[in-house]
């Protein structure tokens, strides 16, 4: 698989997964909503960004839409509970998060959801991730990006756009509270000449 990607100024630096203590800055949103932003959390993550295009084993879905069936306009590949990583730094990175977060959350992040944006017009739609227990329940959804950034842009449910982050290269972001039941999040899609990127989402049992 072709990698067109431009990686980041520190790009050769010693791939290491900190300590998340006193490194996270909390936003607190609307509704019991909050997010914790920690860029460039993962130090030499533009080296693990080709391990992962090039290790996970990378599936195009299609799904009914509009009374339609439509490609899903990214690259998928699920990792369920107990399954083995694709790489040790996401493993490193998932023990650090449940060590993190242990006590607020009261149970661990045990799946990861990877995507893979080729392009600008790879994206994902206004959505919660309200499946499972997240559509009654306060949880937590951990993203972390590897490669060139896009924008995740935030709003409540039925309001307008609050915002947007731009994520790659290594960063993290942490929705929690009842961030997926009372707000949406998006990576939309952009006609700007932007370079691909690797997300991981990392949920806790029966949240999807």
């Amino acid at each position: 698989m072709t990698i067109d990607f431009q990686a980041g100024l520190f790009c050769d630096v010693a791939i290491e997964v900190p300590p998340l203590a006193g490194r996270v800055n909390r936003i607190t949103l609307s509704r019991g909503a909050w997010i914790d932003l920690v860029p460039d959390w993962i130090r030499g993550a533009d080296e693990v960004f080709p391990r992962l295009v090039e290790g996970i084993p990378w599936k195009s879905e299609r799904r009914e839409m509009y009374e339609r069936t439509v490609d899903v306009p990214r690259l998928l590949c699920m990792y369920g509970e107990g399954e083995a990583l694709p790489d040790p730094v996401l493993t490193q990175a998932r023990d650090e998060l449940n060590r993190h977060y242990a006590d607020e959350l009261g149970e661990g992040f045990v799946t990861a959801g990877c995507c893979y944006y080729r392009d600008g017009r790879d994206s994902v739609a206004w959505h919660g991730d309200r499946i499972g227990r997240s559509r009654s329940e306060d949880t937590m959804v951990a993203i972390v990006s590897f490669g060139a950034p896009r924008h995740l842009s935030l709003r409540p449910v039925g309001g307008t756009l609050h915002g947007s982050y731009p994520l790659g290269h290594g960063d993290l972001i942490v929705m929690g509270g009842s961030c997926q039941r009372t707000w949406e999040h998006a990576i939309l899609k952009t006609a700007k000449p932007v370079g691909p990127r690797v997300s991981v989402q990392f949920r806790p049992h029966n949240v999807f």
